[in-house]
C-alpha cells in the first residue's frame, strides 16, 4: 500500500479505509468497535489501512452508531480542594492504566449544571459516567438507570440504594474523632458539619452523636454548626461557636478544609491550637500533615477510592451489568498536633 498520510486525517472517512483494505464499510466498523467475530487476516488489513492512512476515529460517531467511544465522565462539585483532587487523582491514573480517556465537568455545586452535565455524557459522549458527592435528583438518576447507563456514585448515596456507590466508613470515622476527644477530656466539643443533603455529612453528624450517648455526655444541638466543607465557612462557623458560654473546648470540623477554617478563625480570636483550643479534622488531604499546627484527621483513602470506582465503573461498561453494589473502604485516626489534653 502507498503512505498517503500527506492527506488531513480529517479528510479520510471509513470507506476509504474499506476500499485500501479491500473489505466492506460494516466489517471496518466491527474491527473499530472492537468486534471479537472477525478473522485475524482481516482485521490486520484494515488496522494497515488506518495506519497508513491517517485515519483517526471518530468517537462521537461511533458512539452514535452503536460502538464504544473509549471515553469516562466525570462530574466534580470543582477542582478547588485536596479532598477532590486527591480522589480525580486516582481516578485518572487508573483510567490512564485501563486505556480510557477522561471527560471533565465541574458543576460549581449547581443542581441544574449536574442534572445537564450527567445527561448530556450519556448521548453519546462518554461509555459511564463518575460522580464525585453529587447532590442528586431522582429524575436524572432515573433516567441514568432506565437507560441502563454505566455510573458509580463517589462518596454519596443514592437514597433509594440503587446505585453503585464507593464510600467510606463515615459514621466511623466520626464516632472515632469524637471518642479520641472524649478521651482527652473534652466534653463541649463543637462540630462543623458538612452540606446536610450529602450522605457523608449526616452519616458523620450521627458517628458524634453516637460517641457522645456512649459516653453519657448530653447531644447539645448548640454545639453544632451547619457548614459546607469549605474553608470560609468553617470559619464563620468558628466564629458562631465562639459567642456560645462556656465556650466549646475542642472543634470536629467534617473536613480538612473547615478545620483550617477553624484553626484560622481562633488564632484570630487570640486563642491557641490545641494550648486553648483543640481541633480535629476528616479527609487528611496533604495540606493536613504541613499546616500549623499539624492537623489531627481522619483519613480518608482518597486515591483508592477513586480507583475502585473507575475499576467498578469499567466492569459495568465491559460486561453491560448495572446491578449496584457498593464499596465501603475504612477510615482511620492520625493523631498529629491540633488536640490536646483538657488541662
Amino acid at each position: 500500500m502507498g503512505n498517503r498520510n500527506s492527506e488531513k486525517p480529517s479528510s479520510i472517512t471509513i470507506l476509504d479505509v474499506a476500499r485500501e483494505a479491500g473489505v466492506s464499510y460494516s466489517t471496518v466498523s466491527r474491527v473499530l468497535s472492537g468486534y471479537e467475530f472477525v478473522k485475524e487476516d482481516t482485521r490486520q488489513r484494515v488496522l494497515a489501512a488506518v495506519q497508513d492512512l491517517g485515519y483517526v476515529v471518530n468517537q462521537q460517531a461511533r458512539s452514535l452508531a452503536g460502538g464504544k467511544s473509549n471515553v469516562i465522565g466525570l462530574v466534580v462539585p470543582g477542582l478547588d480542594n485536596g479532598y477532590i483532587s486527591e480522589i480525580a487523582r486516582g481516578i485518572d491514573e487508573e483510567i490512564v492504566r485501563l486505556r480510557y480517556d477522561l471527560l471533565l465537568y465541574t458543576t460549581r455545586r449547581d443542581l441544574h449544571r449536574e442534572a445537564s452535565y450527567a445527561l448530556k455524557l450519556t448521548r453519546g459522549l462518554a461509555d459511564g459516567l463518575l460522580l464525585i458527592v453529587p447532590l442528586l435528583t431522582t429524575t436524572y438518576i432515573q433516567t441514568l438507570k432506565q437507560q441502563n447507563f454505566p455510573y458509580v456514585l463517589i462518596d454519596q448515596i443514592d437514597p433509594t440504594n440503587s446505585s453503585s456507590v464507593v464510600d467510606s466508613t463515615n459514621w466511623q470515622g466520626a464516632y472515632d474523632a469524637t471518642r479520641y476527644l472524649i478521651e482527652l477530656g473534652h466534653t463541649r466539643i463543637g462540630l462543623i458539619t458538612g452540606l446536610m443533603g450529602l450522605s457523608s455529612a449526616g452519616e458523620r453528624l450521627e458517628g458524634y452523636k453516637a460517641a457522645l450517648l456512649d459516653h453519657q455526655i448530653s447531644y447539645n444541638p448548640a454545639l453544632v454548626v451547619e457548614g459546607d466543607f469549605a474553608q470560609h465557612n468553617g470559619y464563620q462557623a468558628t466564629q458562631k461557636l465562639l459567642q456560645l458560654s462556656p465556650l466549646p473546648t475542642a472543634i470536629f470540623a467534617s473536613n480538612d478544609l473547615a478545620a483550617m477554617g477553624a484553626v484560622e478563625a481562633l488564632r484570630d480570636e487570640g486563642l491557641s491550637v490545641p494550648d486553648e483550643m483543640s481541633v480535629i479534622g476528616f479527609d487528611d488531604i496533604p495540606q493536613a500533615s504541613i499546616t500549623y499546627p499539624r492537623l489531627t484527621t481522619v483519613r480518608q483513602p482518597l486515591d483508592q477510592m477513586g480507583r475502585i470506582a473507575v475499576r467498578m465503573l469499567v466492569d459495568q461498561i465491559e460486561t453491560s451489568q448495572t446491578t449496584p453494589r457498593r464499596v465501603t473502604l475504612s477510615t482511620n485516626l492520625i493523631i498529629r498536633d491540633s488536640c490536646r489534653p483538657m488541662k
